[in-house]
């Protein structure tokens, strides 16, 4: 099973966005000489605590100071760009990294209506989202002469498209169009086993894909101990809090009593939302990921973890890396 990286360029406080971006470069960097088989980034506007909105810009950045690595976008929100140009700016990064780059597709906005409209972005056009996949598959796909709207670069570089949600939408075009499918359980795990069954059940083998391939989300937050792994564990905790407040912000440091500076409640439900998490010690964040493993039986993971610390969070995903390499080994 392939173990993968969500990185979301997180910037945290005290910090900007030209460190966040070298740490995501220095993160690729190991995440390729630990095994990871995909480093992904996200499409997220008008939020100070990541920098990744211009994901294909920075795409192309990771890639160049990488080597072997796939990289690709988990995801790029479609209703926002025009096939064409989607198309046109993967397919160059695919002419530039042959057999490196993927495409993962998503249908949320990635911003308010604010982002929406400055995107200008109208109201309607999600209602176009199979159509506008199909419409950039064509564009990657055989090179078609006569068409008279080309995507060059692009055409003939038939670069993987995924589909990603946290609904039975995605759920269920994935499985009609015959692509692999990434559920967003690592903030969104409601649907989890009812989405992973219906892709399962209704998948319709194609070019792309001859059986399911499903991907499942888990924070990791792991670390020499326990306790350590819980502190670090507490930045992602109250960011989640704070974009539930309608406070949104850069990275918080980690903090010793969470339900001081969040309340009891307000934690709950942040935790719940959350509960695809591994954290802990080696041993620990090992128990809790054959957990997960078991119960989703997924084809990949990918790992993800909003830690202030740079250092702190390569270490987790280095631990985590060593988790799964075992058990791959194993198996």
């Amino acid at each position: 099973m392939r173990y993968s990286m969500l990185d979301l360029a997180p910037v945290p406080e005290g910090s900007d966005a030209g460190q966040a971006i070298a740490n995501s470069v220095d993160l690729a960097r190991a995440a390729e000489s630990w095994g990871y088989h995909r480093f992904w980034m996200a499409e997220h506007h008008n939020m100070a605590g990541i920098a990744s909105a211009a994901t294909s810009v920075l795409l192309g950045h990771v890639a160049d100071a990488t080597s072997t690595i796939r990289v690709g976008a988990g995801g790029v929100m479609l209703p926002n760009h025009a096939p064409l140009a989607i198309a046109e700016q993967f397919g160059t990064l695919a002419t530039i990294h042959p057999g490196r780059i993927d495409l993962g597709l998503g249908r949320a906005p990635g911003g308010d209506m604010a982002v929406a409209r400055a995107l200008r972005r109208s109201r309607d056009m999600t209602d176009s989202f199979p159509d506008d996949v199909v419409e950039l598959m064509t564009y990657l796909g055989d090179p078609r002469p006569g068409a008279a709207v080309r995507a060059l670069p692009g055409e003939g570089t038939h670069v993987p498209v995924w589909m990603l949600g946290s609904s039975l939408y995605g759920a269920q075009l994935a499985a009609h169009l015959g692509l692999p499918y990434a559920f967003a359980s690592h903030f969104a795990p409601g649907a989890l086993d009812q989405a992973a069954e219906v892709y399962r059940r209704y998948f319709k083998p194609s070019p792309t894909l001859d059986r399911p391939h499903f991907m499942l989300a888990v924070n990791v937050f792991a670390a020499d101990t326990d306790d350590e792994g819980r502190y670090l564990r507490t930045s992602m905790q109250q960011a989640f809090a704070r974009l539930r407040s309608g406070q949104p912000g850069k990275l918080p440091r980690p903090v010793e009593d969470i339900d001081a500076e969040i309340g009891p409640q307000l934690r709950a439900g942040v935790d719940e939302a959350l509960r695809i998490t591994a954290v802990g010690s080696p041993s620990s964040v090992r128990t809790q990921l054959d957990g997960f493993i078991e119960a989703y039986r997924p084809d990949e993971v990918i790992l993800t973890g909003q830690i202030h610390d740079h250092e702190a969070r390569k270490r987790s995903f280095e631990i985590a890396a060593d988790v799964l390499g075992e058990r791959r080994a194993a198996a």
